[in-house]
């Protein structure tokens, strides 16, 4: 094989490799699950703890995924550390995967209280 027909290939390969990594960013439901949190704003992970009823140490190794390729990004707050989705186009996808399924994931509710100063100013406002 001709060694500019090889190079050809392994460019026309890349840019399907990165679609390919988002899909596979994409296959775990934790993962899921926090983007959807997400739709709305920044959160801390206490917040999802709340809402997903997962353990802190697993929603944070899955955050680290997710921050990893480049989907959320966080800021320091205090003792606080917050995440938000870094382009919003995610949903485009998430919304499409939804539409397709026939499986439309609405907000739930959280099956424990979050107590970090987030959520209690929402909670004091409200």
């Amino acid at each position: 094989m001709d060694l500019n027909m090889i190079e050809e290939q392994k460019i026309n390969i890349d840019p399907l490799d990165a679609q390919t990594q988002v899909f596979k960013i994409l296959t775990h439901p934790a993962r899921i699950a926090i983007l959807n949190i997400l739709r709305d704003g920044e959160h801390c992970v206490c917040h999802m703890e709340a809402y997903l009823g997962l353990r802190q140490s697993y929603i944070s190794q899955q955050l680290a995924v997710l921050r990893e390729a480049g989907l959320i990004q966080d800021r320091r707050d205090g003792w606080n550390i917050f995440y938000r989705v870094v382009n919003p186009d995610i949903y485009t996808v998430l919304d499409a995967v939804q539409k397709l399924t026939g499986q439309a994931v609405g907000p739930s509710n959280p099956v424990a209280s979050c107590n970090c100063p987030h959520c209690m100013a929402k909670q004091s406002s409200g």
